[in-house]
């Protein structure tokens, strides 16, 4: 796959040069000046190193990685300033998406491409525990990672105060929330906010949420897969800003 690097100077090297990383997987116990310039350059640039056994680099990148490998970024990450730039060139009420710990790049690219026909103005995932923006998510954004600007933050509950600073609305999206979606003003600035595939939002996220929002389900299945629970109520949204007012 293209957005994999293998090797310890390939890696240097894409660090020196700024490449958009999203991870750098090393094999434990690995020691000496290259290994300290790729921890020292991945921390100041807010890179998460993890460390797994070799036989997993094998199984990614071949014989030849020397015990790191870096999985690069399809394209580069914005900031939360960005997003929020966006929406005031188009003179919108702001309209983003949060996910906490996505990590699944199908459903990242699936929401992708549901965030850019739906005309959200960003979304926000991040650093770590959580899908970023490889090959894998280009092809399932069909597109669409060329048009939506992702800021990857460190701190998602930070993240979360400086909107608020804004006049946004931090609305969480979980099966038991506390509102009926469908009955929910969202013509108001927005970010709505998506937890983990399996987990839901995580405790700290939700409590940061100002209200939390539920979709009506009729069946026996008591939940959607992350990706369609997103493209619904983003295009709740649009059915609200843009078609019928609640």
């Amino acid at each position: 796959m293209d957005d994999i690097l293998a090797g310890r100077n390939p890696v240097r090297e894409a660090l020196r040069a700024g490449r958009p990383l999203h991870k750098i997987l090393m094999a434990p116990r690995l020691e000496g000046r290259v290994i300290g310039e790729i921890l020292a350059l991945a921390r100041s640039q807010g890179i998460p190193v993890q460390r797994v056994d070799r036989p997993v680099l094998d199984k990614m990148a071949g014989s030849r990685h020397q015990g790191v490998v870096a999985l690069a970024a399809a394209r580069s990450y914005g900031e939360l300033d960005d997003l929020l730039s966006l929406a005031r060139e188009k003179q919108e009420s702001p309209f983003l998406i949060m996910l906490d710990q996505v990590e699944d790049p199908h459903n990242l690219g699936a929401i992708l491409r549901s965030a850019e026909a739906a005309g959200a103005h960003g979304i926000i995932i991040p650093r770590r525990r959580t899908a970023g923006l490889t090959t894998a998510v280009a092809r399932a954004a069909a597109g669409a990672l060329e048009y939506v600007p992702v800021a990857r933050v460190t701190n998602l509950s930070q993240a979360i105060a400086r909107l608020k600073t804004e006049g946004i609305w931090v609305i969480g999206a979980e099966g038991d929330g506390t509102r009926e979606a469908f009955a929910t003003d969202f013509t108001i600035p927005l970010v709505l906010v998506f937890g983990s595939e399996g987990r839901g939002l995580s405790p700290l996220v939700r409590s940061h949420c100002d209200f939390t929002v539920r979709l009506p389900l009729r069946g026996r299945i008591n939940s959607l897969n992350v990706a369609a629970a997103a493209a619904v109520l983003m295009y709740e949204v649009v059915r609200q800003r843009y078609c019928c007012p609640v």
